[in-house]
């Protein structure tokens, strides 16, 4: 798959998620096999006024290309300012953010709410694609709400002011994540583009990315909350679409292994203060159906140092 000048070694994308797709996240989705990575969504409007927080929302490393920065805004002019200030960076590509369902997004304009307005949502990629060479991609929503799907209207405009490819998530705003996520809404994208459409909710085992690039025709998948705590199902996706054959689920040692590399990543990209206060949540997934697991969750929560998570995986480790 190309989006662009950007060729995928397989269908494989990781979603951009808030708070969750961090540098070391991202490096392990690589090591994982995953063909392309998003930041954390980063305010526009930030970029602009607050760059050094901003930008380091932004940082990533040459191991995590190809990989996007993904921009939310309401704006065509800011979004094309963030754009160029992010240049020197060299991300392989930028994404506009018009699927996040979230109230204090979407409450000023930003987001999904950008599908309220497709004339803006044109108008904002295209300024953005006036401001750089590297492809732009947009990831959108079915709808506002059951009453306004109008994602083909959106892709249509986006990819009309030169969108290389847009990602679909099949729920609405008005969903956020319940429910069941309506992969026709795919299917209908797909089949008026001429861009590559990603396909995106609802990924939790390798059958469900080859159920949908089937039932849609989209040309990749998009997986978001199913790799949270779980990052072997990035790999176990591609293998089972190259292969048919399905790798086994990880044992409990091999999760620790894993989250101890995890830890280790997030104390050296964050420092030990932050790092381990972000791995909390982190540690829980992956965890999460573990023998003890309440017990073990609560160990972590009241972890204040690395060393004192340590010693909850090492204990772990030798009971596993």
């Amino acid at each position: 798959m190309e989006i662009g000048n950007i060729f995928l070694k397989n269908q494989v994308v990781l979603a951009p998620m808030a708070g969750v797709t961090d540098g070391p996240f991202r490096l392990l989705a690589k090591e994982m096999g995953c063909a392309l990575v998003y930041t954390e969504m980063i305010s526009a409007k930030g970029v602009i006024s607050a760059p050094k927080h901003s930008l380091t929302l932004a940082r990533f490393s040459e191991e995590e290309r190809p990989l996007g920065i993904q921009l939310f805004g309401s704006e065509p002019a800011v979004f094309a300012e963030a754009v160029s200030v992010c240049e020197f960076m060299e991300p392989n590509l930028f994404d506009i953010n018009m699927g996040c369902p979230v109230k204090k997004v979407t409450g000023k304009g930003e987001g999904c709410a950008l599908m309220r307005e497709p004339k803006k949502a044109y108008s904002i990629v295209k300024a953005v694609c006036r401001m750089t060479k590297v492809p732009v991609t947009v990831k959108m929503r079915k709808g506002w709400d059951e009453q306004s799907v109008n994602v083909i209207e959106v892709a249509q405009a986006v990819e009309a002011a030169g969108a290389a490819a847009v990602t679909v998530h099949g729920r609405t705003r008005e969903q956020g994540y319940s429910g069941k996520a309506d992969w026709r809404a795919i299917t209908d994208v797909k089949a008026v583009l001429k861009i590559p459409v990603v396909g995106n909710g609802d990924i939790g085992q390798p059958e469900d990315a080859k159920r949908m690039l089937c039932e849609t025709g989209c040309d990749a998948v998009m997986i978001g909350r199913g790799s949270l705590g779980n990052l072997w199902l990035l790999k176990r996706t591609i293998h089972y679409l190259a292969s048919g054959n399905l790798l086994p689920e990880p044992t409990t040692a091999e999760r620790i292994v894993l989250a101890k590399r995890h830890l280790d990543l997030a104390v050296n990209h964050k420092g030990e203060y932050s790092g381990v206060r972000e791995m909390r949540k982190h540690l829980t997934w992956y965890f999460k159906g573990i023998p003890r697991a309440a017990v073990v969750r609560n160990r972590i929560m009241q972890a204040k140092t690395k060393a004192e998570l340590l010693v909850v995986l090492v204990e772990l480790l030798s009971e596993s």
